[in-house]
């Protein structure tokens, strides 16, 4: 089916109902792409703070155990810590910037980011260490929040799961260069070196932000019911059976993608013998068939509803998932075996992150800030569940594949008996608004 093309508002289009009428738009306006282009490199910028205080850590998990002398499941719950971090700061920041604008919560965000990665560096122990993860998932929260908020402010419907899909693909240079970066780090210097290229990238992030983003939501559609009113929007948005389903749907397919950040640098360097430098180019790869997934997205779409490639994504996803457990379970084809099933189900997710989301937020772009922050809380507290189940299972492939299989299975079973794909085809194929201030 051929949706329709991306409308944009302005004096020359049909007008939009009077509540959905945003601030004048600007000059550059006139045209989709000039805006889109803008938006993709700063919030690209913004939401890549996330995957690198992630990834880049990642080849770094091994040394970690060794220099603290504590376990490889130990080690692994101080990524737990920053997935911590990051749900919780988002159910914080994101109705602070419903209330506040945009750009306040963000910059303080991020500030809070840059101070907690140099402190990192110089942690002494694990609790220490395993706080300030946290403090750092804080600060990334504000940049991951902020940064779908300002994608909701602006766009809906089908643009706006294009423009996820073309941020994607920015951001998608954050995991295919962390762990590399990482393992070079690590070759002229400690893990610790790490959190310190972490606070040099925070600055350059809150230069770019306080120089290139504007405010995006106008005061006079800023929020500010204080917390009552907070509560009240939270308990609205958890009545929409749709909405929350779809964002456990995006929490369980992020799932899957943390148990493989979890688990594939003990599976990759320790069961399969690969040293960082080679870790890191593996990483690499599967994230090279998520972000070109990503783009192909953009191109299903235009025959395709988003709830339609969403379905199809996670169906495919789940069967990757289980015959990635029956080759780690076997030893079956080796490495090669576990990584053409691993990078299928990335490539499926990297399918299903765009939908889910945009979906989701364009039922409450009344409160975007707040929706949005209760998908991020939703995306990065599964995960959290997700990294130490893997291990708790073992630091071999067999608990790596097991736990990915398991978010997509589960992802297909929330998609087909809560949310109802069927439910959403009314709103999917609705013609695509792009709203710009």
């Amino acid at each position: 089916m051929t949706q329709a093309p991306q409308r944009l508002i302005g004096p020359d289009t049909d007008s939009p109902p009077p509540a959905a009428i945003p601030e004048a738009a600007t000059p550059a306006a006139t045209t989709p792409t000039t805006p889109a282009v803008r938006l993709v490199l700063v919030l690209g910028f913004l939401i890549a703070i996330g995957p690198l205080t992630i990834d880049m850590y990642l080849p770094s998990l091994p040394s970690i155990t060794d220099d603290l002398q504590i376990s490889a499941a130990a080690a692994q719950l101080t990524l737990t810590g920053t997935l911590v971090g990051l749900a919780v700061g988002q159910l914080l920041v994101g109705p602070l910037s419903d209330a506040l604008g945009r750009r306040r919560p963000l910059l303080a965000g991020v500030a809070v980011h840059i101070a907690a990665s140099l402190l990192s560096a110089v942690a002494p122990n694990l609790v220490a260490l395993g706080t300030l993860r946290v403090l750092q998932g804080l600060g990334a929260a504000a940049a991951a929040v902020v940064a779908m908020a300002v994608v909701r402010d602006r766009f809906t419907g089908l643009a706006a799961a294009r423009l996820l899909s073309r941020l994607m693909l920015v951001m998608g240079a954050a995991p295919i260069l962390a762990p590399t970066l990482g393992g070079l780090v690590l070759g002229v210097t400690s893990w610790r070196g790490v959190f310190v290229v972490l606070a040099i990238f925070g600055v350059a992030i809150w230069t770019t932000t306080a120089l290139a983003l504007p405010e995006t939501l106008p005061a006079t559609r800023r929020r500010n019911g204080g917390v009552v009113g907070t509560i009240r929007d939270y308990g609205r948005l958890l009545t929409d059976r749709a909405y929350v389903g779809l964002i456990l749907v995006a929490g369980l397919a992020m799932a899957a993608l943390f148990a493989y950040v979890a688990g594939s640098s003990f599976v990759f360097q320790e069961h399969y013998g690969l040293d960082e430098q080679q870790f890191g180019l593996v990483f690499g790869a599967g994230a090279v068939g998520l972000i070109t997934a990503t783009q192909l997205n953009v191109r299903l779409l235009r025959w395709l509803s988003p709830a339609r490639v969403l379905t199809l994504a996670l169906a495919t996803g789940s069967v990757a998932g289980l015959a990635l457990v029956a080759v780690a379970a076997t030893g079956a084809g080796g490495i090669v075996g576990v990584l053409v099933p691993l990078w299928l189900v990335l490539a499926s997710a990297g399918l299903a992150l765009p939908n889910a989301p945009a979906l989701a937020l364009s039922r409450h772009g009344e409160a975007a800030g707040t929706a949005a922050a209760l998908l991020g809380a939703v995306q990065f507290g599964v995960g959290a569940v997700a990294a130490p189940l893997v291990g708790a299972l073992g630091t071999g492939a067999t608990a790596m594949a097991t736990v990915i299989a398991g978010g997509m299975l589960a992802a297909v079973a929330v998609l087909l008996f809560v949310v109802r794909p069927s439910a959403l085809t009314d709103d999917a194929s609705a013609p695509a608004v792009a709203a710009a201030h």
